[in-house]
């Protein structure tokens, strides 16, 4: 064998390592497709989210839901994307993440255009049907849900209460974190809400640059 095809196939085989390598580190840091399978239940009724795993609810939380004339949209949809500290733009004006922006310190927008499930400035509001059509949770139970959840995961929305909305949520499998904070909140909110124009959009927050706009609903 030449100098030159000792090369070449020594080249090759250098080539698939590297691959294998990588490939195998994109397998260990990704998880296992099919390994869960997690779905979001809203009873908009109720004015609660439940975390189900694998057919098992994990935890409930109590959520505020679209008010009488801004209701929430009712069907299966899934988690289209999911944006942490998200800035909030409304008619020009971008309110950065903080005490202020009234989407919270996260997002997950659904499949069905515009609304998603994420924090608020209003928390007063939470356990009502207050919002414009999103659901709104308080920020412990919106960043413990976060973590938990992907892309591609579904949600349902639920309006009249039916059988399966009664087994999870007639027997809460464990209470809210923020169900106590909840009690204590003030009528009126520090800050109060401005999300109330169709045209508001949540922006990612990169460094100090505004990003990736997503456009949602109403007033959040």
């Amino acid at each position: 064998m030449t100098a030159f095809m000792q090369n070449t196939v020594a080249m090759a085989m250098m080539a698939a390592v590297l691959t294998a390598n990588a490939a195998a580190q994109s397998t260990a840091s990704a998880p296992a497709a099919g390994t869960r399978k997690t779905v979001i239940v809203v009873s908009l009724e109720d004015r609660k989210l439940a975390l189900v795993e694998d057919g098992k609810v994990k935890k409930i939380y109590p959520v505020a839901v679209g008010k009488p004339s801004t209701p929430s949209p009712v069907g299966a949809f899934i988690i289209e994307r999911r944006v942490m500290n998200p800035a909030y733009s409304h008619d020009g004006r971008i309110v950065p993440p903080g005490p202020n922006n009234p989407v919270g310190t996260r997002w997950m927008g659904l499949s069905v255009h515009g609304y998603g499930i994420h924090g608020t400035n209003a928390p007063s509001s939470i356990g009502k049907a207050a919002s414009h059509g999103c659901i709104r949770m308080a920020k412990p139970d919106l960043e413990e849900l976060y973590a938990q959840v992907a892309v591609g995961d579904t949600v349902e929305l639920i309006g009249a209460r039916d059988q399966e909305t009664a087994q999870l949520f007639g027997n809460p499998a464990q209470p809210s974190a923020a169900a106590t904070q909840l009690a204590k909140a003030n009528a009126s909110s520090a800050h109060p809400t401005t999300d109330t124009a169709a045209t508001s959009t949540v922006l990612t927050q990169a460094g100090s640059a505004l990003a990736s706009s997503v456009p949602v609903a109403g007033a959040l």
